[in-house]
């Protein structure tokens, strides 16, 4: 006797043809509860093609709302849930896409606080976030879970998929890369751009990988990492072996619970201290002058003392075309060391980026060189479009 109703039997039913799905495949299915994390680039095609393949219980956790760039990629979301929150556009869309399925809301993301026992409430995790501290969080929860992670990511014209589930002898993302990157040295999406149907080719692949998780047919990607250039429309299929002496599925991890502090700001740990206001004193060295100040302080200090302040952009020249802040100077981060003559050292510099992460790295740099009075601006020009110029263009 069929197990589904006869309106879902209609629904799947060029689906429930295919042999290696069949009734018991479709009915797994709905049984099953997958977590996408970020109803993004990545999670909206995974969460519009599991929607569509019958899985019953649905999480989407994001703490973002619908911005105007996020539209050319993240199609989950349109003009009219502009400034809603993620979670709920994605929601109300999904609800839509297919009636028979319960979608759980998960507005507080996904945090070191939380992780743990809400990748133990669902069977895959699927993880759609662009940054890594995220990344390394989820990674390590779904171990400690023992949940298999349906991790993707896109840059510019290339993605990559893979499946990291230890518990069935597979590796984890610390066997690929043991330990994050500094900060800013790799840049995101947002800094270096993505193409938007890339993100439905991977976001596609990560709701097959789940699929063929829960139904238990194929070869999913565990131990294998697939990566794929849109431009030479290549796809390659790498072997990923397991690291023995991985930090967090090793035979004697070190990792052995969600801390905080391991995972920085991006995850729920507090914010960097909050430096003391900059001064106009041209007596300062860069040993009294904060490392990182506020959007607000940076404005602050351009409008008391414009003569002795002078505010650097180190984003890249298409970056600059969409938005600048006037009387910025304008160096891209690769092109600092050739143009240090270019920076006068009798002022107070500000360096921003994007969000802040290679203008930091430029802070460092210029410190190191002697610079007496070097600051970077935290949050960059979308801290600034947000506080300062709302009517500027952010991307």
């Amino acid at each position: 006797m069929a197990s589904l109703p006869q309106s879902e039997l209609t629904r799947y039913s060029r689906q429930l043809r295919l042999p290696e799905i069949g009734l018991d495949g479709q009915t797994k299915l709905r049984d099953a509860k997958v977590l996408i994390i970020g109803a993004g680039g990545l999670g909206s095609p995974a969460a519009l093609y599991l929607a569509g393949a019958g899985i019953g219980t649905l999480g989407i956790a994001d703490m973002d709302t619908v911005e105007p760039h996020n539209l050319h990629r993240q199609i989950l979301h349109s003009d009219a849930t502009v400034g809603r929150t993620k979670v709920e556009s994605a929601v109300a869309r999904l609800r839509t896409a297919n009636p028979f399925i319960d979608v759980v809301p998960h507005s507080e993301g996904v945090n070191a606080a939380n992780a743990i026992a809400l990748f133990t409430a669902y069977d895959v995790i699927i993880d759609g976030t662009d940054n890594f501290a995220t990344r390394y969080l989820n990674n390590d929860a779904a171990r400690l879970a023992q949940r298999p992670l349906v991790h993707g990511s896109v840059f510019k014209f290339e993605g990559q998929v893979t499946v990291f589930d230890p518990a069935q002898g597979g590796p984890c993302y610390r066997c690929l890369f043991a330990e994050p990157p500094a900060d800013g040295a790799v840049p995101n999406c947002a800094e270096a751009g993505v193409l938007g149907a890339l993100c439905g080719v991977i976001g596609s692949l990560q709701a097959l990988e789940a699929i063929k998780l829960i139904v238990g047919t194929g070869a999913p990607l565990v131990g294998r990492l697939l990566t794929y250039d849109a431009l030479a429309v290549r796809f390659t299929s790498l072997t990923l072996p397991r690291d023995p002496a991985c930090p967090c599925c090793g035979a004697h991890p070190s990792i052995t619970s969600i801390e905080t502090s391991r995972y920085g700001a991006a995850c729920g740990s507090p914010p960097l201290g909050s430096p003391a206001p900059a001064s106009s004193s041209m007596s300062q060295s860069n040993e009294s002058v904060p490392l990182q100040i506020s959007v607000s302080e940076a404005h602050r200090q351009l409008s008391a003392d414009p003569k002795n302040t002078v505010l650097i952009d180190v984003r890249e020249p298409h970056e600059i075309a969409i938005c600048a802040i006037d009387g910025s100077l304008h160096i891209p981060m690769r092109q600092i060391p050739e143009n240090l003559s270019a920076i006068p050292s009798d002022k107070y510099v500000l360096v921003h980026c994007h969000h802040g992460g290679r203008s930091l790295r430029v802070t460092e740099y210029l410190r190191a060189k002697g610079l007496p009075r070097v600051s970077n601006v935290d949050g960059g020009i979308d801290g600034w479009a947000q506080e300062m110029e709302p009517a500027m263009a952010r991307y």
